[in-house]
């Protein structure tokens, strides 16, 4: 399998006449029991998968073409190809097929064609039918030969025959000679009659008579008969097209005779099929896949044959990236490989991928840097094409050599932001180079087709170059637009390219969440956008609602929340009033925005759109839009006072009795903890006691949650370090005479007295420490179990419909904060600590 001699490419014709590569892999002929035959095998060279399983069918035609090419025909209108790498392989599987069919392999052809109708299939069964006999090539038998040329073409048989004898016989060569007499003697008659004879030759679609009349000694005399068309009113002179005006410019002398003789041959055969031959009807469509084929292999071999030769295409780049060229000799260079470029899309995808690194080793890329900015339109308009054949094959490449930039250029030189400012000033007053370089920009910024290895991860890199270097190019024109309320510039151009920057963003908002977000947000990008509502042009006015709308429809908060605090929505409104409900695009789209909102029931936008539109809104009634708005916005503000309601009755119940977590004001804890010390010193003082424990118990109803206590850490700075032991006061006098709680006591004024400190009984730990006054404070405010960043979130950015609670803030603590012993194990776990009980409340 590792033979080179049986490596091929397999391709398929389609339904528009082009070959379809359907891989590569080795050939092989072997019997398969399934198809009880011998057959041709292709097993792919990648994973030996099977590309083709083709029984050798006696009657199949199959035709040798050009040293390397072996094609046939399976069922009805499918024909398929085996290029092979090496012309041994060819000859080899050629012999194989020949052996079978009992063919000798000297001929290129080995069977006439199924027939297609019954009654073909009746007239040629005999293998004996006698062959077209030609009459002898002479000026007074020309119409006879038109004819019996046009009667071969409806038998697939017969048109098999008559190509054998036509190339046997030389016949070809000898009508071209009756050319030449019949124009030498202006004899139109029969100029007319080499017309039709050689548009049936066309027909006939055989690769062997292609090659004689391709050759370069008898192509133009084959266009000169096509010149000569009976229907046509003047005479086309494609002869003096050809060799006077259609010159071929060797911009970097070729010295492969070869390839110079198949570029020739190319281009003239092109302009044969596409100018000179008088467009097929449905039925000869089919007939000239031959033809097609003919080019496209040459196409191939041209392109092989360039990439071979090294000392051709570096002397190509080094002219190319040479900054004193001159600007028609730079043309003529990009030109050239414009269609360099063209071609390789016949190549396979292996083959492709080979081609278009070998361009970029060349260094493609940093030569179009250069070509992109030149002050010529056709060497710009090229060099673009060839950018967009290279991103749309391989992106990553491009990405790569982008990425590379970056530490070795400067932010204007990166070829990024070249591809942008190019789109920025196109001169084409259509803007059809600004809109192809977007389409090259989305490709590059397209996270879909972006790879992501264990090492490397192109998404996030490319991303965060773009953002960083890019981006600003990108939206400046939209901001310096947008500088006032009404956009400083409406002129047709400056509003297209706008609009090609919208979609460009839109399509950002969509994939780049993250970074597109935090570039919208800390910019302000979407309140310049929609002063765009504001343009006299109603395409651009709706490139920023689609903005707008495709933001909404991600349904994030941040978003909102920016929309709500910016009052963003105030010039779709004012667009909207505007419009004053005319039927059109405008207000469909706007009442979709609105009714997007309320059938995903988006709480923040619907309460911000009826609070602060709602009056000049509900005046529109031909849509329940707003109706609809108003009554999901009276429904929740019901909900919320429902809320309130229950709320302030629980707020009636002793906290002490409440089993429900809600938050409190720092206040009242402050006040119900004092009523609770008040009464604990009660019940030391009629005990006779003056000293706390740890394990002091107290009566607390069985639904109370119980919370344990956490072991204090010990602060450097702490006001109070005790060496052996911690106690606790049961209370804390303030200057105005009140009693504090035990844990964050504070003083607006004055100083607190000292407690009179007991030791415990409970054993202590030799060194325990002591909370900051800060973590204590919290431990109160906190109670709930709510994080710290949730409360700040919900202080700082309250969604409109909820309650925000209001939070006193901290205060200074002046006083000394008595420490809190942790609970002897050896204790009874039903006792708890005044410490425990305060946490409790």
């Amino acid at each position: 399998m590792t033979d080179t001699r049986r490596r091929v490419k397999l391709y398929a014709l389609n339904a528009e006449r082009q070959w379809d590569d359907r891989g590569t892999g080795h050939v092989t002929s072997s019997y398969v029991d399934r198809l009880k035959g011998v057959s041709l095998l292709v097993r792919a060279e990648v994973d030996g998968s099977l590309l083709l399983e083709s029984k050798i069918q006696p009657d199949t035609a199959y035709q040798k073409q050009q040293e390397t090419l072996i094609v046939w025909s399976e069922g009805d209108n499918f024909d398929l190809a085996l290029s092979f790498q090496e012309k041994a392989g060819c000859d080899e599987i050629w012999e194989k097929i020949c052996q079978v069919q009992g063919k000798d392999p000297s001929v290129d052809i080995t069977q006439d064609f199924v027939e297609e109708s019954e009654d073909e299939r009746f007239e040629d069964m005999s293998d004996t039918a006698p062959p077209v006999e030609l009459p002898p090539c002479e000026l007074n038998k020309l119409e006879t030969i038109n004819e019996l040329i046009a009667s071969c073409l409806s038998s697939a048989v017969r048109r098999e025959k008559l190509s054998t004898a036509l190339e046997i016989e030389g016949y070809i060569r000898k009508l071209l000679n009756l050319f030449h007499i019949c124009e030498d003697l202006e004899n139109l008659e029969g100029l007319h009659h080499l017309f039709e004879v050689f548009k049936n030759i066309f027909l006939l679609n055989k690769n062997a008579l292609f090659e004689v009349m391709f050759a370069e000694d008898t192509i133009f005399d084959v266009v000169g008969c096509l010149e000569y068309d009976p229907n046509a009113k003047i005479r086309k002179k494609h002869r003096d097209y050809l060799r006077q005006m259609a010159k071929f410019k060797e911009v970097i002398p070729i010295t492969n005779p070869e390839l110079l003789a198949k570029i020739h041959q190319t281009y003239r055969v092109q302009y044969i099929q596409d100018v000179v031959l008088p467009t097929p009807s449905v039925f000869e469509e089919n007939m000239l896949s031959t033809l097609s084929s003919f080019i496209f292999f040459n196409k191939v071999e041209i392109v092989s044959l360039i990439q071979d030769d090294e000392k051709f295409l570096n002397e190509l780049f080094t002219h190319l990236t040479d900054e004193t060229m001159e600007i028609s000799k730079r043309r003529d260079l990009v030109l050239f490989l414009k269609e360099f470029c063209t071609f390789s899309q016949t190549l396979q995808p292996q083959s492709r991928e080979t081609f278009f690194k070998t361009l970029a080793s060349l260094g493609i890329l940093p030569a179009l840097e250069i070509t992109l900015g030149v002050d010529d339109l056709a060497t710009k308009s090229a060099s673009i094409d060839i950018l967009s054949y290279i991103v749309e094959f391989s992106p990553s490449m491009v990405r790569d050599y982008m990425l590379q930039q970056v530490n070795s250029a400067e932010d204007e030189n990166l070829l990024l932001n070249i591809i942008i400012e190019q789109m920025m000033c196109d001169s084409d007053p259509e803007l059809g180079g600004a809109v192809q370089l977007s389409g090259i920009l989305r490709l590059l910024i397209d996270p879909e087709n972006m790879l992501a290895s264990i090492n490397k991860s192109e998404k996030a890199d490319f991303l965060n170059f773009f953002y960083k270097h890019s981006m600003h190019v990108l939206v400046n024109p939209l901001l310096s637009n947008t500088t006032n309320d009404r956009p400083t510039k409406e002129d047709y151009p400056t509003v297209q390219l706008l609009g090609l920057i919208l979609e460009l963003l839109s399509f950002c908002v969509e994939h780049h969440t993250y970074h597109i977000k935090n570039y919208i947000l800390n910019r302000d990008l979407l309140r310049r956008i929609l002063v765009l509502m504001r343009s006299r042009h109603t395409f651009l006015v709706l490139s920023a609602l689609r903005f707008l709308r495709k933001i909404i429809s991600l349904k994030d908060e941040f978003y909102n929340r920016y929309i709500v605090k910016s009052n963003l929505l105030s010039p779709v409104v004012d667009a909207f009033l505007r419009n004053n409900g005319r039927y059109n695009l405008l207000d469909s789209a706007i009442l979709e925005l609105f009714e997007f909102i309320r059938s995903e029931d988006i709480k923040s936008l619907c309460v911000y759109v009826v609070d602060t539109f709602g009056k000049a809104l509900d005046k529109v009634e031909y849509v329940q839009t707003f109706k609809c708005l108003r009554l999901r916005y009276d429904q929740q503000q019901d909900r919320i006072g429902e809320r309130e309601r229950s709320t302030s009755a629980l707020d009636s119940v002793p906290s002490i009795l409440r089993t429900t977590r809600y938050r409190r004001d720092p206040r009242q804890l402050e006040e119900e903890e004092e009523i609770w010390f008040n009464s604990e010193d009660d019940d030391a003082e009629d005990n006779g006691s003056d000293a706390v424990t740890p394990s002091h118990t107290a009566s607390i109803p069985s639904n109370t949650q119980q919370v344990q206590t956490v072991a204090p850490t010990t602060s450097p700075t702490s006001p109070i370090a005790f060496s052996k032991a911690n106690v606790i006061s049961p209370k804390a006098n303030h200057s105005g005479g009140s009693n504090s709680p035990i844990i964050g006591a504070s003083s607006n004024g004055g100083s607190s007295s000292p407690s009179t400190l007991s030791p415990t009984t409970s054993p202590v730990p030799p060194s325990t420490d002591v909370q900051s006054p800060s973590t204590m404070k919290k431990a109160l405010v906190d109670y709930d179990g709510d994080s710290e960043e949730e409360e700040e979130a919900t202080a700082a950015d309250p969604i409109p419909g909820e309650v925000a609670e209001e939070v006193e803030p901290k205060k200074d603590i002046d006083s000394a904060v008595p420490v809190i012993s942790p609970v002897d194990a050896g204790e009874d776990d039903d006792a708890e600590s005044p410490n425990k009980r305060a946490k409790l409340t």
